[in-house]
């Protein structure tokens, strides 16, 4: 009876309130157990897989679905413009607070860096061939390797088509559409009601492999890069007042699930099944708008990782005892744009990607042998601004391009 009476008034507890407090015990016991806490970890890993399971055909289908409700290629073509707008422009603004953070702490001086690493980390890659890379040769050896961005591409190369078949044709696919990702939106419902416990999980395994690593440098490092993403969170919050006229403290509250998952996953692409249910269910935002933002967004929209390659950047430099000049500077932002689109939406995927960065410059590269230690601290920061930003630009977009209200609706925001 006792075991009843507590179960029934957790389940009383709101759910996002649950997946918080199972988030604060895992860090605790992280922190309090050390490595002995790593034994929970592939608990969180099924759930992450499970979440990557389901992201892939979630994306295609509302995606697919998405276009195919438009009135016109048009319509699709204004969406696009505007999203690709805000992309550039927030991806400039965060790799300009990273420098300019980092610059301000120097946090890398006096840090003597003696690791070795392999050489061996490939190219930055150029227009060309970055724009190549989203052609899918074999859209099936896609879907096996979880390539989002030509999955992407096929699904809007397919919705467009089905934009331009006869009404008799285009409505069974429109319908076969919407009910495929209503389907996947379901397996996503039935898998987050494991979030808690799963999540709980992931944070012990993360702040007991990683928490006695702030420390030092690294954690002014640390600090700068998380001070830089709650500037960049400031940012949103400006233009979501001032361009979208949507109330921040609504925002937070439908949005809050979202970064308790990315917070534990670290994962874009695994965070995307999440967002894409709170744009559906809770926000009730446009699929027309949602379902094409939010897969880009997870490829091309990544400020909290632009926060912190530029930071490992300039603290690299630091450590090396070198200065960039104004023009290098300039070079920095240029070149960001282009390599921030090589991390892959997947944990660790950065990490990779400053590498490159790093090796532009002909900078020392042994940080990945001082970052790599604590990047997944980082990287909790990293997914989380890196969603975010996504919500905000979809939201934004909402409220321009079709006559989408927030529910509370008060006056002033209208």
């Amino acid at each position: 009876m006792m075991f009843k009476r507590v179960l029934k008034h957790y389940l009383r507890i709101p759910f996002a309130t649950r997946v918080l407090l199972w988030m604060l015990v895992g860090a605790i016991a992280g922190l309090v157990f050390k490595e002995e806490a790593l034994v929970v970890k592939p608990l969180g890993i099924g759930f992450l897989n499970l979440l990557l399971m389901a992201a892939i055909p979630l994306v295609f289908f509302n995606l697919l679905s998405g276009i195919a409700s438009l009135n016109s290629i048009s319509s699709f073509g204004r969406i696009g413009g505007k999203v690709l707008l805000w992309y550039v422009f927030s991806t400039i603004m965060a790799i300009i607070i990273g420098i300019g953070l980092m610059n301000v702490s120097k946090a890398g001086v006096g840090m003597t860096l003696k690791a070795e690493v392999s050489k061996d980390i490939g190219q930055i890659p150029n227009v060309g061939d970055l724009l190549l890379s989203m052609i899918p040769v074999n859209i099936f050896k896609s879907f096996a390797e979880g390539n989002l961005i030509q999955i992407v591409v096929f699904a809007v190369l397919l919705g467009i088509v089905t934009l331009k078949l006869p009404p008799r044709a285009r409505e069974p696919l429109e319908k076969g559409y919407d009910l495929l990702a209503g389907l996947m939106r379901k397996l996503v419902e039935y898998i987050l009601l494991l979030s808690p416990l799963c999540l709980g999980a992931l944070m012990a395994a993360t702040f007991g492999e990683f928490g006695s690593n702030i420390a030092g440098a690294l954690g002014k490092f640390i600090a700068t890069i998380y001070v830089g993403q709650l500037l960049m969170i400031a940012v949103y919050m400006l233009l979501l007042t001032t361009v979208g006229k949507v109330s921040v403290p609504w925002f937070f509250k439908k949005t809050k699930e979202l970064y308790a998952t990315t917070i534990a996953t670290c994962s874009s692409l695994a965070s995307l099944a999440v967002a894409l249910d709170i744009a559906e269910t809770k926000m009730k935002l446009p699929k027309k708008v949602y379902s094409f933002t939010l897969p880009m967004g997870a490829q091309f929209n990544k400020d909290g990782t632009s926060i912190m390659l530029s930071g490992i950047l300039i603290f690299t430099a630091q450590a090396a005892g070198l200065d960039f000049s104004l023009q290098e500077l300039v070079q920095v932002v240029l070149i960001g744009l282009l390599v921030v689109e090589g991390s892959s939406g997947i944990p660790g995927g950065g990490l990779v990607v400053a590498m490159l960065f790093a090796e532009a410059f002909n900078l020392p590269i042994e940080i990945v042998a001082i970052v790599g230690g604590i990047y997944r601290l980082i990287d909790m920061g990293n997914t989380t601004v890196n969603c975010m930003g996504d919500m905000v630009a979809t939201t934004i977009v909402s409220k321009f391009e079709t006559q989408w209200k927030p529910s509370y609706a008060p006056s002033k925001y209208q």
